[in-house]
C-alpha cells in the first residue's frame, strides 16, 4: 500500500470519530482501516462487559457465513483476557507460542501473525483491538505496531464519547423527571388542593344556600379545567397558560385574587404594574415560586393574612411573599413544605436568582426572591 492510499486510510479512521455516527460504525471503520493499514488477513475488537464476555464484538475478514459458522462471542479468557488487564501490546510471529493461548473454537481460522493492543482510557482498559495472519514476509513490524497503537487511541475517543453520550441521556431523563415532578408539586397539587376545599364547601351550602353551592361548584370546574390545563402544559414543557397572554404581574393578580375567593386566610396583592424585563425561565421561576410559597402558607401556616409583592426595578424582580402564621424551625420542617423549599430553591437557582426564607414558631414566614433583569 502506497503513502497516500495509507493516509487517507488513517484520514478515514479519524475523521470516523468525529463524524455523526453509530459507534459502532465508528469502530468498525476504524477496524477495517487498521486491517488493510498493516496488512492483515483478520482483525477484530471486543468492547468488555461486567460478566466475563463481550458487550460488542465486531471481526473484519471474514465472510458471514465463517463468522455465524464459528459460533457464540468469545469469553474474556486466554489472550484475550490477558490485554484486558495488561495495557502493554502483544505482538507474536505465532500466537500459539503465547504462554496463555487456550484454544479456538474447530470453525474458526487457524492464526499464525499476531498483534494485540489494549484500547485504554487513561488507566482503564475498555478494549482491545488484535490483528493476525499477516499477509508481509516477516510478520507485523515495530511501525504497524505504532500504526495500531494510534488507532486504538481514536477507538478509545469514540467508546469514551459513547459513554458521555449515554451518560448525558440518562441524565437528561432524570432532569425531565423532576421536571415533571416539581411541576406537578408545584402548579397541579395546589389547584387539587383548591379544588377539594371548594368542593367540600359546595357540598356544606347545598341545603341552606343552593345559590351559593352553585357559584362554589362553577368555580369547582374553573380549577379542574385549570388543572386540566396545567397538566397538558407539563407534558409539552410549556410556559404556565396564565403567563402567555396575561404577563406575570396580572398572572399573579388573578391567582391570589382566585385564592383569596376560595382559601379562608385574606389574600392580598400588590404588584409594580411594569412589565419585568426577564427571560421566560425567570418568569416562570417567578410565577412557580410564588404559588408553592401561597400553597405552603395555606396549607401549614394556618395564617390570617397572606400579603404577596412584585416589585420591579433597574436591578430585576423581586417578589415577596410573606404570612403572618405560626412559622417553623428549619428542623421540624414536614415532608410537604421540605420538598416545596427545595423546589423554590432549585428554580431560583436555574433562574440565576437568590432565595431567602425567614421564619421561627410564632413569628410567620416570609419568601422573598430576586432575579436579576
Amino acid at each position: 500500500m502506497n503513502v497516500r492510499n495509507e493516509l487517507r486510510d488513517v484520514s478515514a479512521a479519524v475523521l470516523a470519530v468525529t463524524a455523526h455516527l453509530s459507534v459502532r460504525d465508528v469502530l468498525t471503520t476504524i477496524l477495517s482501516s487498521a486491517r488493510k493499514l498493516v496488512g492483515a488477513r483478520y482483525a477484530a475488537l471486543g468492547v468488555p462487559d461486567s460478566h466475563g464476555g463481550f458487550a460488542e464484538f465486531l471481526a473484519d475478514g471474514l465472510t458471514d457465513e465463517e463468522w455465524a459458522a464459528i459460533g457464540p462471542l468469545p469469553q474474556q479468557h486466554g489472550v484475550l483476557g490477558l490485554m484486558l488487564c495488561d495495557p502493554n501490546p502483544v505482538r507474536l510471529a505465532n500466537i500459539r507460542d503465547h504462554p496463555h493461548f487456550g484454544w479456538w473454537p474447530r470453525a474458526h481460522p487457524a492464526l499464525t501473525d499476531f498483534l494485540g493492543m489494549p484500547i485504554s482510557d487513561g488507566e482503564e482498559i475498555i478494549g482491545e483491538v488484535f490483528l493476525a495472519n499477516s499477509r508481509k514476509p516477516g510478520g507485523f513490524t515495530a511501525e504497524d505496531e505504532e500504526l495500531v497503537r494510534l488507532l486504538a487511541a481514536h477507538a478509545a475517543i469514540a467508546l469514551v464519547n459513547a459513554r458521555l453520550y449515554e451518560h448525558s441521556r440518562e441524565l437528561s431523563i432524570v432532569e425531565e423527571r423532576n421536571r415533571i415532578a416539581r411541576e406537578l408539586h408545584d402548579a397541579v397539587s395546589q389547584k387539587l388542593f383548591s379544588l377539594r376545599l371548594t368542593a367540600d364547601a359546595a357540598s356544606a351550602l347545598l341545603d341552606r344556600d343552593p345559590e351559593r353551592a352553585r357559584a362554589e361548584l362553577a368555580t369547582v370546574r374553573r380549577l379542574a379545567a385549570e388543572a386540566s390545563s396545567e397538566l397538558r402544559e407539563i407534558v409539552v414543557g410549556h410556559r404556565p397558560a396564565d403567563l402567555a397572554g396575561d404577563g406575570l404581574d396580572r398572572a399573579l393578580r388573578k391567582q391570589v385574587e382566585l385564592l383569596d375567593r376560595v382559601h379562608e386566610p385574606a389574600m392580598h396583592f400588590t404588584g409594580s404594574g411594569c412589565v419585568p424585563r426577564l427571560s421566560e425561565l425567570g418568569q416562570q421561576a417567578v410565577y412557580r415560586i410564588a404559588q408553592e410559597a401561597m400553597h405552603n402558607a395555606l396549607r401549614h401556616a394556618d395564617a390570617t393574612r397572606i400579603e404577596v409583592v412584585l416589585s420591579v426595578d433597574d436591578e430585576g424582580t423581586v417578589l415577596r411573599v410573606t404570612d403572618d402564621g405560626v412559622g417553623f424551625a428549619p428542623a421540624s420542617t414536614v415532608a410537604g413544605r421540605r420538598l416545596g423549599l427545595a423546589s423554590m430553591r432549585e428554580r431560583a437557582s436555574q433562574a440565576g436568582g437568590t432565595l431567602t426564607v425567614t421564619s421561627e414558631p410564632g413569628g410567620g414566614t416570609t419568601v422573598c426572591l430576586a432575579v436579576p433583569a
